[in-house]
């Protein structure tokens, strides 16, 4: 069975792309929780993940002697590995969109993520309010955000950004988070569609576990001084 590295369910919004994908889809696997104490070279994290992850960052994905440490390549990998659980949208063109939504999320959106830390269990609706008063870039990436879903979404006809669920809404599953958590303001029919991926089974099954860690981590934080 293969092992998935993650960190923080609370905090890390890398981890939540492959789990919630092989969860959601049915793929078993063994989680290894690297909690992030700190990420100095001495720290417990670099020491779970030492031999590990080549990069020393969380997920990681171990497959007997295969070791896999991106979350594009990671769902790719899948994607190959298990062929019937149509991880990828089936027809050639959709497909070639879907990645090209994945490969998006994976490199842009720089100003959101860097101002929005994913933090599932907090209510930060009052510093998203100034973030999206103060930050032309912040709600620039709204805008594209919405205007993507917007088409995939009329495109494939929902519930999900490709009709079913696929790696590409696994992908944008942690930017679902920041977006409900810190309040930021979308259309209805956008904020429908955050509803319905925090409703998955998968999704439900990490927002708990990410409020029942309860361990607060002040570099991950810098907004509060406690929980």
């Amino acid at each position: 069975m293969p092992k998935l590295y993650i960190g923080n369910k609370n905090y890390s919004s890398w981890s939540l792309r492959p789990w919630v994908l092989m969860r959601q889809a049915g793929i078993p696997f063994e989680e290894v929780v690297a909690r992030f104490d700190s990420f100095d070279p001495d720290s417990q994290f670099k020491a779970t993940l030492a031999g590990v992850s080549p990069t020393g960052k969380v997920p990681v994905l171990v497959d007997g002697d295969l070791t896999v440490w991106d979350t594009l390549a990671i769902a790719e990998y899948l994607a190959e590995q298990y062929p019937d659980k149509y991880l990828w949208p089936q027809e050639a063109k959709a497909r070639a969109v879907a990645r090209s939504a994945c490969a998006e999320m994976h490199s842009g959106f720089a100003a959101l993520r860097g101002a929005c830390p994913m933090n599932i269990e907090a209510d930060l609706a009052q510093a998203g309010a100034l973030l999206w008063r103060d930050r032309p870039a912040v709600r620039a990436d709204v805008a594209r955000l919405v205007q993507l879903w917007s088409e995939l979404l009329e495109r494939h006809g929902g519930p999900m950004l490709m009709g079913k669920f696929t790696i590409v809404d696994a992908f944008y599953a942690p930017v679902c988070m920041r977006l409900s958590r810190y309040g930021l303001p979308v259309p209805a029919h956008i904020a429908a569609y955050i509803q319905r991926v925090e409703a998955l089974p998968a999704m439900q099954e990490w927002i708990a576990a990410a409020k029942a860690e309860q361990d607060f981590r002040e570099f991950e934080e810098p907004y509060r001084l406690k929980r």
